[in-house]
């Protein structure tokens, strides 16, 4: 299930992923939550970018696209050309990195920066995962990018903005671990890690 690139008439390129009988747990502003989606989108917006009617412009977007049903909308003022991919077993995991301003999770609220710069990540585990185990996903798929900050010299444990898509089968036997040491959450785990240390790397 890899993204389709979609130049936007508006100027911002977006990246499209259509899902089929799909379980999303997701930490998105706009379709976030857990439950059945349709399809999920990273909308590239300008670096100067001040909407904060979210919903609105994600509703635009999907109009301008013909797309039906629940989705997902995250933003990024990333390139979101530059999505980098990762395949670890069966589990594939794109993400486009931003880390222009970075932040600690325990940060004081005193000096915090909310401006451009966000990591945003698709994960897609081709099994059934019980509604337990997304929620893990969603965790250890945040504990393995902040490993991969770390590892690549970022001083910080995500940004003000980062939302992350974990993607699985409605249908099938139901895995009920998700963990960085289970079979599916390490594989996790490892695709993560691999994907956002490849965003940091500089464009060529």
């Amino acid at each position: 299930m890899r993204s389709r690139l979609v130049e936007h008439h508006d100027g911002a390129d977006l990246l499209l992923w259509r899902l089929e009988a799909s379980l999303v747990a997701s930490t998105a502003t706009v379709g976030g939550g857990l439950g059945a989606r349709d399809w999920v989108m990273n909308a590239q917006v300008p670096h100067d970018y001040a909407r904060t009617d979210l919903a609105a412009h994600a509703a635009e977007l999907a109009g301008s696209l013909g797309l039906d049903g629940s989705g997902v909308t995250m933003f990024t003022a990333a390139p979101v050309r530059r999505v980098r991919e990762a395949l670890d077993g069966d589990v594939l995991v794109e993400a486009t990195v931003g880390v222009t301003r970075p932040t600690w999770a325990a940060a004081p609220d005193e000096g915090i920066d909310t401006g451009p710069g966000t990591v945003n990540i698709v994960v897609f585990v081709p099994v059934c995962l019980d509604a337990g185990a997304m929620l893990n996903a969603l965790v250890t798929a945040t504990e393995a990018k902040t490993q991969a900050l770390f590892d690549g010299g970022v001083e910080g444990t995500g940004t003000a903005s980062d939302a992350l898509c974990v993607v699985a089968r409605m249908e099938g036997p139901r895995e009920v671990f998700a963990g960085p040491r289970s079979r599916w959450g390490a594989r996790v785990a490892r695709a993560v890690h691999a994907a956002v240390l490849a965003g940091l790397e500089p464009a060529p």
